[in-house]
């Protein structure tokens, strides 16, 4: 397992909550977080030791931010192939994360800015709390959101809305995030942890093969025609049918009592 300096992970009752933990930099993004967040990914992927996590929840330390943005001071001097370079990174770590089998969701309480914005958005949805502020405001700086922003913005929201938070560069606080559906729902700021993890309680209490294959084919089907992915809708639905989680799925219906899924 590697060691881990900016992260930290929580795992109870199948909900793995993994915490940017740099507060002092408003959990600011530098290459060792990246780093790291390509390595929870991969602690989190099929040959982890987290493997068998129902839901994953990201967030940030401090109460402040959920990540401020990259790191400024880490990106001041750099040349134009290592800004590339950096670019990257949060790619890798950022695609690793979207890739996840299981749910990720980004709970965001305070800032998410720039890069902090595009690593909540690698989540499959994101909870706010009502002290939230959001934006893609690299413009300020003279450069573009380098974390996948300007792709996922506009699939989120649109690309009209999208163009305008980036090219403005503006904030907008956690209801107007709501309104335009960049986030999913937004929880009073007191107790938003605890509002977070009921829904991913509610999550992890349903039949994990069929959540896992909804996310695989809701994201297959973005970039395929409607036909195709009616298909492959058709085609995961029909295998579903041979797991014991599906007769143990309908066999509870039938027989008025909860399920107990296994996983199989």
């Amino acid at each position: 397992m590697a060691d881990f300096e900016t992260l930290t992970f929580e795992s109870a009752d199948g909900i793995v909550t993994v915490t940017v933990n740099r507060p002092q930099k408003l959990n600011a993004l530098n290459e060792q977080v990246q780093r790291e967040l390509w390595a929870a990914a991969q602690r989190l992927g099929p040959d982890g030791d987290l493997a068998g996590a129902a839901v994953v929840i990201l967030t940030g330390a401090g109460g402040k931010a959920f990540v401020a943005g990259a790191d400024i001071k880490a990106m001041i001097d750099m040349t134009a192939i290592q800004g590339r370079d950096f670019s990257a990174l949060g790619h890798r770590a950022f695609d690793a994360i979207e890739a996840l089998p299981m749910p990720v969701i980004a709970a965001v309480d305070g800032f998410a800015l720039g890069g902090g914005l595009e690593l909540a958005m690698s989540a499959d949805f994101i909870y706010a709390s009502q002290a939230s502020r959001f934006g893609q405001p690299e413009v300020n700086l003279g450069v573009i959101p380098g974390y996948g922003g300007t792709q996922r913005l506009a699939r989120l929201v649109g690309p009209a809305k999208a163009r305008e938070l980036i090219y403005t560069g503006e904030m907008i606080d956690a209801a107007e995030a709501l309104r335009i559906g960049l986030v999913a729902q937004v929880f009073p700021t007191e107790g938003f942890m605890a509002a977070v993890r009921e829904r991913a309680a509610l999550i992890a209490k349903r039949g994990a093969l069929a959540v896992t294959s909804a996310k695989r084919v809701i994201n297959a089907g973005l970039d395929v025609p409607i036909e195709r992915g009616c298909e492959m809708e058709r085609q995961a639905f029909g295998l579903l049918f041979g797991t014991e989680d599906r007769r143990e799925g309908m066999s509870a219906f039938l027989e008025r009592r909860d399920p107990q899924f296994k996983g199989r």
